[in-house]
């Protein structure tokens, strides 16, 4: 008989550590989502300054022609 408790005892040992296992698979799948959206989100940001940077630089480009400009005919 205390074969069959000791079953029972290592059994609803074995199920409380698979039910720790989903839960942690769980919590690590909502944190993935978490962190992909997270990258989307930078990702998308970063295009945004790189776009606004190369108009940045266009216009001090333009600008600097436009010295070298009024430069020339004084």
């Amino acid at each position: 008989m205390s074969t069959g408790n000791n079953d029972r005892m290592e059994l609803a040992a074995l199920e409380s550590r698979v039910d720790d296992l989903i839960k942690t698979v769980e919590s690590l799948a909502s944190e993935n989502e978490a962190l992909r959206s997270q990258q989307a989100t930078l990702t998308a940001e970063r295009a945004t300054l790189i776009e606004k940077t190369e108009q940045a630089r266009s216009r001090v480009e333009a600008m600097i022609a436009r010295l070298k400009a009024m430069e020339t005919r004084s």
